[in-house]
């Protein structure tokens, strides 16, 4: 938990008074929506936008101004956790069933970081099962059609019911194992009639801030190398 505490904290020093903030979802995005908190007291004047249900009710509890996403022409900065990265900036999002909502405010970003605790860095994703949000009308036929491409898919469950996002749809989380074929299966995945959204997250963040054992390590995504 201390890598993770620490991460949060190292990447709200990217915060900038003025900012139109993404908060993202997740435990160690807690520890970062917490310091937003504390700027907030301190007389920053921010605004966010929160990527789930469970981050807008942190942030009321931190008395962070929230806005919708339909209030703001971008974001200034989105921070938000990972489930897994590799070295090339892909990523597998969506442990906390929040994927769509992650992936719309990281797109209209003009910044991402993404803060995770050192298990989260891999040499290529796959072990952790990738979530993708589904349709419920249908959602068993989705299935079908996700387990004939071979991507093992298991309906998420939550106190013996689907798992039902703050979209109000279910979410599939494929077996699909380490090294696959990223832009094979991300396109496949976007050609089903059922799929909404993957928590693939391809070369999307702009820094990732790690928390080790012996401190803070920053990377950033140099694309133009």
């Amino acid at each position: 938990m201390e890598e993770k505490k620490i991460a949060g904290i190292k990447a709200a020093e990217y915060i900038q008074d003025n900012m139109v903030l993404g908060l993202g979802t997740g435990t160690t995005a807690y520890y970062m929506i917490e310091k937003v908190g504390e700027l907030v007291s301190e007389g920053f004047n921010l605004k966010a936008v929160a990527t789930s249900q469970n981050t807008a009710d942190l942030a009321n509890k931190f008395k962070i101004p929230l806005v919708s996403i339909d209030e703001v022409e971008k974001i200034d900065l989105a921070i938000d956790g990972v489930d897994e990265i590799d070295g090339r900036f892909n990523a597998i999002k969506g442990g906390g069933g929040a994927l769509f909502r992650e992936k719309m405010v990281a797109d209209i970003a003009d910044k991402v970081i993404w803060i995770m605790d050192s298990s989260k860095v891999v040499d290529s994703i796959g072990a952790f099962p990738l979530p993708v949000e589904i349709l419920p009308y249908g959602y068993s036929h989705t299935l079908k059609k996700l387990k004939s491409l071979s991507f093992n898919p298991v309906l998420r469950i939550k106190d013996s019911v689907p798992f039902v996002t703050d979209n109000h749809n279910y979410i599939a989380d494929l077996h699909i194992g380490k090294a696959f074929d990223i832009e094979c299966v991300s396109q496949k995945l976007k050609s089903i009639t059922g799929v909404l959204e993957t928590g693939l997250f391809l070369d999307t963040c702009d820094i990732i801030v790690i928390g080790t054992g012996n401190g803070v390590e920053i990377v950033e995504n140099r694309r133009d190398q």
